[in-house]
């Protein structure tokens, strides 16, 4: 299996679309078979790489495991974000070049800070059976840290709010006067939310929004939508009405428009094509900028960049 944080390929990135005030976009995820494990990418796509600093999401699962097909993504290098998995079912080990050895497991999240490099691996080969099922996101870094250290934090418990009919975790930054332990560098909100019936979620008017539909169908903001859509909202709303139908789940994404236009490419973020070179030749040359990661995983070799081709 290629790298559950990545990567991101060409067809993937392209100039943002203007923010769309309170106007409401829906897209379903690009659908990709990751070695038999389906993965729906909501972020990036063409027109819309960000919300907030948010620049990368991939839904993975839910999928029964079996000895064929499972989690085995090998050593693999990041710079310039914060990768978040927040698992639904299941558990994984992470491994990183740090010496960070730490299981994940269902309602836990683990956050990984890149900055100037590091590397790790996630290998879910210790379950036998049931069901595997998560989100991965990508936070970008902002030019004050992202050439930065490298760090890893596991949050095993998160603060839970009620929501009208509804529960919210919060993974990142705060809703309901409650704040998450989880510490990024940039101001953003993630939630995960489940309810029955309509719910009236108060979010911050400055930041622009997201909902990724991870369950069921709903309707937000008054547009209808399904399993694996992502429905961004743009900026000045107060709040967000969000009408839950049976078994639905959603995470809402949200943060302050970004400072300034990132590139995308594998399993790097940047602010130009010369950064993202030196990034592959480091780890094609295993430079020493990236470490070693403990890991019996085969290690994933970076390709040529598409515009060198």
């Amino acid at each position: 299996m290629t790298a559950m944080s990545g990567p991101v390929q060409a067809e993937d990135v392209a100039q943002d679309s203007p923010d769309q005030g309170l106007g409401v976009d829906v897209w379903t995820g690009r659908v990709t078979d990751v070695g038999g494990i389906p993965v729906h990418r909501a972020l990036p796509r063409r027109g819309r790489r960000m919300v907030g600093a948010w620049c990368f999401l991939d839904r993975f699962g839910p999928v029964g495991v079996l000895p064929d097909r499972t989690m085995t993504v090998g050593p693999h290098p990041h710079i310039g974000l914060h990768t978040v998995t927040w698992l639904l079912d299941g558990e994984v080990e992470h491994s990183d070049s740090f010496g960070n050895r730490q299981m994940i497991r269902r309602g836990e999240l683990n956050l990984m800070t890149a900055g100037n490099g590091i590397a790790h691996a996630e290998d879910a080969r210790a379950q036998r059976g049931g069901s595997l099922n998560g989100v991965q996101l990508w936070v970008a870094q902002p030019e004050a840290t992202r050439h930065g250290p490298s760090a890893f934090a596991h949050h095993a418990e998160l603060p839970d709010v009620e929501l009208g009919s509804g529960r919210a975790t919060v993974l990142l930054g705060q809703l309901g006067g409650l704040r998450s332990p989880v510490s990024v560098d940039s101001p953003l909100v993630g939630v995960d939310i489940t309810a029955a019936g309509a719910v009236e979620i108060p979010v911050e008017t400055t930041f622009e929004h997201g909902v990724a539909v991870l369950s069921g169908e709903l309707t937000v903001a008054g547009t209808a939508v399904d399993t694996n859509q992502f429905v961004y909202l743009g900026t000045d709303r107060a709040s967000i009405n969000i009408d839950f139908g049976p078994g639905a789940r959603v995470l809402l994404l949200g943060g302050e428009p970004f400072e300034s236009e990132v590139l995308m490419w594998w399993n790097f973020v940047a602010r130009d094509r010369a950064e993202l070179e030196r990034a592959r030749d480091d780890w094609t040359s295993n430079s020493g900028r990236f470490g070693h990661v403990d890991s019996t995983l085969a290690t994933i070799a970076a390709p040529r960049p598409y515009w060198l081709a």
